[in-house]
């Protein structure tokens, strides 16, 4: 007796860790599997609970839905069980799950009568209605062909209604690519056969091409399906090497089926593309990918009322789905359902208190595209007003006023305003001398530059100076562009340790001065080698041994083991620091183009093959 109630107690602990670890991770599917076993050994009134709380986190999860019927049925709890399926049917397009529910119609129909029977085909009609195209539904179609032939006929007429629905069901299994379609097809011919030789012989030869297809494309649709794990649970995308590749195992499967590989007509196609994605979703429930393809697929199909409803489902899956969102409110808006469209821009906004800056900046958009100018007006008025409404309102919104309204006095007053609020803002600085270089406004732009530069610490400083220095390029004479050249070194000379250094003029400034766009007064290979001087020079004075291991891998190769692996020396071991370098990455990236940036790796990676590791 001790032994049995230990054995309670720790299936209890066991438990308790489980739903612990849901808890803290409630989409580990090792903690929903157990949950799952142990509630199979549950009476009803303690397992319920159990599978709802699995199924609230998992409501793809056929094999959960299937126990959790199944426990209903073992105490044949009909009420409940038809209320399983109403919630889980539609949404898991599993073979299993479905041939579950079909045992359920057939025990409670069975002693019926003809009313029972009656219910019972169109269980099977509305069964094969939604997974007939599923590969593994052969033994569906053969469970109902038997049904059929089981069914009583007392005249020659009823005889006559049975045997033309079995030819039907027949005629439709044989063309239909699943892993029973051979044998379908024997049984088949034998039936034919077995009525009138003479007319088999027409409808057999009528519908072997048709079969042929089927086959063919069922050995090519079985090379994508069996990339398919079937029993992965629905969770949030991870990354993980397994989630990758089973999505692009289902991207394979569905970019096969919209081909039309059996050519069929373009309703049986559609039909089941959307079977095929609709068992995805099974599996891909939190992609969001996925949901958008499936709406658009709709829409392009020219079922915009099925998009719709695919988005609602998608948001019902995925509430946090701003992309979405603004996916659904696009195929809204551009049907011309502008009421529609604007409520869910307001569902973005909320109670307006937490909105995003974005979301404010979309419904702007959406405002001035729709309502018109004083619409749009308005609500930026009342946006700006709130403490969280950043930067990002002010350059949207005047570049509104600017761009589509023409305005450019008001688009010069929204960025006076927000200058007030954002002068410490680099990026809004850089914004709005982009604007005023659109005027041509030379003066304002100067003064720009001087206001903010005045205000800004030095280490926030650095785009903004770039940006002057572009400005005096362009604008300015010799003179004013090495004058703001020497202020930019003498403002940054206070944030490193260089500092008498970075005031030396260096070949690299020259460089700088006349390059243009991707035009540059020296080769390539005189530019890594300024590259590699510049970030020398910023390490000349540094301790003896960071400049040994600055040197590179040969003078690694005579670091000595011991010193090598020293924690103390292997702390100090510089690598270029292109932030810091005048040559950096993103303006390699901007204004060279991909070959000078690609070179540029390439020095980092011969100079120090250690750098890609810290990468």
């Amino acid at each position: 007796m001790a032994s049995v109630d230990n054995g309670a107690q720790s299936e209890t602990k066991d438990q308790a860790t489980t739903s612990t670890t849901a808890a803290t991770d409630p989409y580990n599917v090792e903690a929903a599997e157990i949950l799952a076993s142990s509630a199979q050994h549950m009476p009803i009134a303690q397992a319920a609970p159990i599978y709802e709380q699995i199924l609230s986190l998992f409501p793809t999860a056929s094999k959960f839905w299937k126990q959790y019927a199944e426990a209903h049925m073992a105490v044949n709890n009909d009420d409940a069980i038809k209320q399983i399926f109403s919630r889980c049917l539609l949404n898991c397009l599993h073979i299993p799950l479905w041939r579950c529910y079909i045992r359920f119609i057939r025990k409670v129909n069975e002693k019926k009568g003809a009313d029972g029977q009656d219910e019972i085909r169109k269980a099977f009609d509305f069964m094969l209605g939604y997974v007939g195209a599923d590969m593994a539904s052969g033994p569906v179609w053969m469970e109902y062909i038997a049904f059929l032939k089981s069914l009583p006929a007392q005249t020659a007429q009823e005889e006559s209604i049975r045997m033309t629905a079995i030819r039907k069901t027949y005629q439709k299994a044989i063309i239909t690519p699943t892993h029973h379609v051979e044998q379908l097809w024997r049984e088949y011919e034998n039936f034919e056969n077995s009525v009138s030789r003479q007319l088999a012989k027409g409808l057999v030869s009528e519908y072997q091409p048709k079969y042929n297809s089927a086959r063919a494309v069922y050995r090519e649709q079985k090379k994508y399906v069996d990339e398919i794990d079937y029993n992965m649970l629905a969770v949030p995308p991870t990354g993980s090497f397994k989630e990758e590749q089973q999505w692009m195992a289902w991207k394979r499967f569905l970019t096969f089926e919209k081909g039309n590989p059996q050519r069929i007509d373009s309703v049986s196609s559609n039909k089941r593309i959307i079977f095929t994605y609709e068992q995805c979703l099974m599996y891909l429930y939190h992609y969001q990918d996925v949901w958008y393809d499936y709406a658009t697929w709709h829409a392009k199909s020219g079922s915009i009322d099925s998009a719709i409803k695919v988005f609602q489902r998608a948001l019902k899956a995925l509430p946090d789905s701003d992309t979405l969102k603004y996916a659904y409110a696009e195929l809204e808006e551009s049907r011309g359902a502008i009421q529609p469209a604007r409520k869910i821009y307001e569902s973005l906004l909320g109670d307006g208190v937490n909105a995003t800056a974005l979301a404010h900046i979309q419904f702007i958009r959406f405002l001035r595209r729709n309502e018109g100018v004083e619409a749009a007006r308005k609500y930026f008025l009342d946006a700006r007003k709130s403490p969280d409404c950043s930067y990002h309102v002010y350059v949207a919104y005047a570049l509104i006023a600017f761009c589509l309204d023409k305005d450019s006095k008001i688009a010069h007053n929204i960025f006076e305003a927000g200058l007030k609020r954002f002068m410490h803002e680099p990026v809004y600085i850089l914004e709005y001398a982009d604007f005023l270089s659109r005027l041509n406004d030379e003066r304002n732009i100067r003064a720009l530059f001087e206001r903010a530069l005045s205000s800004l610490p030095p280490e926030e400083s650095v785009e903004v100076w770039k940006r002057y220095i572009q400005f005096e390029q362009t604008y300015g004479d010799l003179a004013s562009m090495l004058k703001v050249e020497q202020r930019r070194k003498e403002a940054l000379s206070r944030t490193g340790e260089d500092g008498a250094s970075a005031l030396e003029s260096s070949l690299q400034d020259v460089v700088s001065r006349y390059s243009f766009m991707d035009l540059w007064p020296c080769s390539s290979k005189d530019l890594d080698h300024l590259a590699r001087q510049e970030w020398l020079a910023k390490n000349i004075n540094k301790k003896a041994e960071k400049s040994a291991v600055s040197n590179g891998p040969a003078t690694l190769d005579k670091i000595p083991a011991g010193l090598a692996s020293n924690s103390n020396v292997s702390g100090k071991v510089i690598y270029p620091d292109t932030s810091q370098t005048r040559l950096e990455f993103h303006l390699a990236q901007r204004r060279l183009g991909s070959r000078l940036l690609l070179t540029h790796c390439r020095i980092l990676l011969d100079w120090h093959p250690m750098y890609l590791m810290r990468c």
